[in-house]
């Protein structure tokens, strides 16, 4: 997509956004009990999924671009709907969504109090950890309902990325060479750090879904080379 514009990211959260309304949702009434594992595994990432953005939303507004602004509420308005598929996921097997969890009121604390640029480093932690996540979901989840919220929300997650990839080369471009390399390789490693914390966290639920810790943490820190390249 074009380097300097976004209205092509515009036009694909758009072209998303009519698919989805063309799609409607999946058919909840299929939804089983979900494994123990799998059950509290999923309400942590919905509570990580159900933040408002209005932080984000505010900063991006005052970064002076209005085309940036529209599409961060077009990003937003997609995470949100990931927390509504998760919570309606977790309901049609009955079980209940969790008011908050620990690892999230530490990320949503670090993001608020940074930024558009550092706050735009932290969300992509987040964002890299959850294509892991939402993959291994997919081809692991034991019912056909959860391989399916988690293939539509993982196709989302492969958009997100590339866009704030786009719009982190903007915020880095101004800085030295070797400050831009610096930022991004301790990103690599806050990456690695919080790919490890989630594989604790979620380790029964990774090993229900066929991935494992040791595994988990490697693939995700295996991918943080191309993204940190096209941050730079």
């Amino acid at each position: 997509m074009d380097t300097a514009a976004y209205g092509d990211w515009i036009r694909a959260f758009e072209t998303a956004r009519q698919e989805r309304a063309e799609r409607g949702d999946p058919d909840w009434r299929t939804g089983v009990p979900p494994h123990p594992s799998i059950r509290r595994s999923v309400q942590r990432f919905q509570v990580g999924e159900d933040g408002d953005g209005a932080e984000l939303i505010t900063k991006a507004e005052a970064a002076g671009d209005a085309e940036y602004a529209s599409a961060v509420r077009m990003f937003v308005a997609e995470e949100r709907n990931h927390a509504r598929l998760l919570a309606l996921l977790l309901s049609s097997g009955g079980a209940p969504v969790i008011a908050s969890h620990w690892s999230d009121r530490i990320f949503v604390t670090l993001r608020r109090a940074l930024g558009l640029r550092l706050e735009l480093l932290v969300l992509m932690i987040a964002e890299t950890v959850a294509l892991r996540y939402y993959r291994a979901l997919r081809d692991g989840g034991e019912d056909a309902l959860t391989r399916e919220v988690a293939a539509r929300i993982l196709a989302d997650e492969e958009r997100h990325v590339p866009f704030h990839c786009h719009r982190l080369r903007r915020a880095l471009r101004p800085l030295p060479s070797p400050v831009r390399v610096l930022a991004t390789s301790g990103w690599c490693a806050a990456l690695a750090v919080a790919s490890a914390v989630v594989a604790v966290d979620h380790g029964p639920a990774l090993r229900r879904l066929g991935v494992g810790r040791r595994r988990f943490v490697a693939e995700v820190v295996r991918s943080s080379g191309p993204i940190a390249a096209s941050m730079r």
